[in-house]
């Protein structure tokens, strides 16, 4: 964890990554914004967490992505007595959250889904100011996809997720993801960098001196569903993330090992693919396709 002061006195951004699976590229893009940025051109303060999860670099082979040692991904809050998962997810919750003003956190594309980048928030009500901010941002970004969720938590229920602690602590929470593009290097799309480096230039806490206001088109969506496969099987599909899709349009196939077709799947919405396993064999209830979708 690194933290930048700034030359003057301003709001202090949390940028993390690493804390679901697939972090590797978003590691790699914070650790690039942690060289580029001078505290001298900064107004406030940045703390940096290029990888939250360290443990799931332990038996990461070039073959697969990483085995997970720890699942700090659904450990928020955390707890002082508890796993290394749950230390890391309660110093995060409390020294971190306690000095964070605005949070967001990158997540990359792992070897078993191939997404598009997209910005995500979620619309609390209770937090109606906070809210509009994280709104603000993820338009200031220059993505061309944008997914807001209703905040889904009762007061007792556990967050799970980073962003959800956050956002229950009232703190305007972003969650990007990283599309496929970054694994190439090459996209119509603007870079982590370019994103993160727009929302600093919203917030007033740095400006590059090139970043410049994105015209880009947008979709933005309110909804998300999830198609899940109710058996083991091979998953076929010819559908590509960013493609846009009817409901009940046909979506792919699922097959026994021998190739026999045993069920359809169809869009329950339409919208915009988000992200697409790259798996072929598939387990019951995974996820295969997650569709952006709205609803007035």
């Amino acid at each position: 964890m690194t933290l930048i002061r700034g030359r003057e006195k301003g709001p202090t951004l949390t940028l993390a990554a690493g804390i679901r699976e697939g972090g590797f590229s978003a590691a790699a893009s914070l650790l690039q914004l942690r060289r580029e940025i001078m505290p001298e051109k900064l107004k406030g303060n940045l703390i940096i967490i290029p990888d939250a999860d360290v443990q799931r670099y332990s038996g990461r082979s070039s073959q697969s992505d990483n085995i997970r040692m720890s699942h700090l991904s659904d450990a928020f809050p955390g707890s002082a007595k508890g796993t290394a998962a749950e230390l890391i997810a309660d110093f995060i919750s409390t020294a971190v959250f306690d000095a964070t003003d605005v949070f967001l956190e990158l997540n990359g594309c792992d070897s078993g889904s191939d997404p598009i980048a997209f910005m995500c928030y979620y619309d609390n009500a209770e937090f109606m100011q906070q809210t509009m901010l994280a709104y603000r941002l993820s338009e200031a970004s220059g993505l061309g996809t944008i997914l807001s969720h209703p905040y889904p938590l009762s007061s007792g229920e556990p967050s799970k997720c980073a962003v959800k602690q956050a956002v229950r602590l009232g703190i305007p929470s972003l969650s990007m993801t990283l599309g496929g593009y970054e694994k190439q290097g090459s996209s119509s799309q603007p870079s982590a960098e370019e994103a993160l480096y727009r929302i600093m230039a919203e917030l007033e806490i740095y400006n590059n001196g090139t970043t410049k206001p994105s015209r880009a088109k947008k979709f933005r969506y309110n909804r998300k569903a999830c198609i899940k496969v109710p058996f083991q099987g091979i998953f076929c599909s010819s559908i590509k993330p960013g493609d846009k899709i009817k409901e009940s349009q046909k979506i792919g196939n699922l097959t026994d090992i021998f190739g026999n077709r045993k069920k359809t799947l169809r869009a329950p919405e339409s919208g915009t693919v988000l992200y697409k396993t790259d798996a072929d064999a598939v387990n019951a209830d995974e996820t295969v396709i997650c569709i952006g979708y709205r609803i007035q």
